[in-house]
């Protein structure tokens, strides 16, 4: 589908996996950005990405005031921006998700099942 000379891609479904995500943004690169930045680039733009996120939670949650510059950006936009580029690194560097993830969290249930709970600066007080 093209609009106005510009390549666009329509996503199908309002949610998604993590398999077709990858899927999705490796075919929006493919077809729309031409192709992936090198690794090292994206590892910059990811820690980017990251900074702007903590920029509006320090200004929403935090102490921090919101500046002119801030007007207009949404966390969930940062987040996303910061998702897109961790989907590209997983995609160049052939880290499937869905299993990256399903093993976190064994490695999580094995090595923390008691541990929160035993926190004490979690318990209520």
């Amino acid at each position: 589908m093209e609009r106005n000379n510009e390549k666009i891609m329509k996503i199908e479904s309002e949610s998604m996996g993590l398999n077709e995500l990858q899927a999705q943004v490796d075919t929006w690169i493919q077809t729309v950005g031409v192709r992936y930045f090198s690794e090292l680039t994206n590892m910059a733009i990811l820690t980017e990405e990251v900074g702007e996120v903590a920029r509006i939670m320090s200004r929403k949650y935090g102490d921090q005031s919101f500046k002119k510059s801030d007007e207009g950006k949404e966390l969930s936009d940062e987040l996303a921006d910061v998702l897109w580029v961790l989907v590209c690194i997983a995609n160049q560097t052939g880290v499937n998700l869905s299993d990256a993830m399903r093993k976190n969290f064994e490695k999580k249930n094995l090595r923390d099942n008691t541990r929160h709970l035993e926190n004490e600066k979690l318990k209520n007080k």
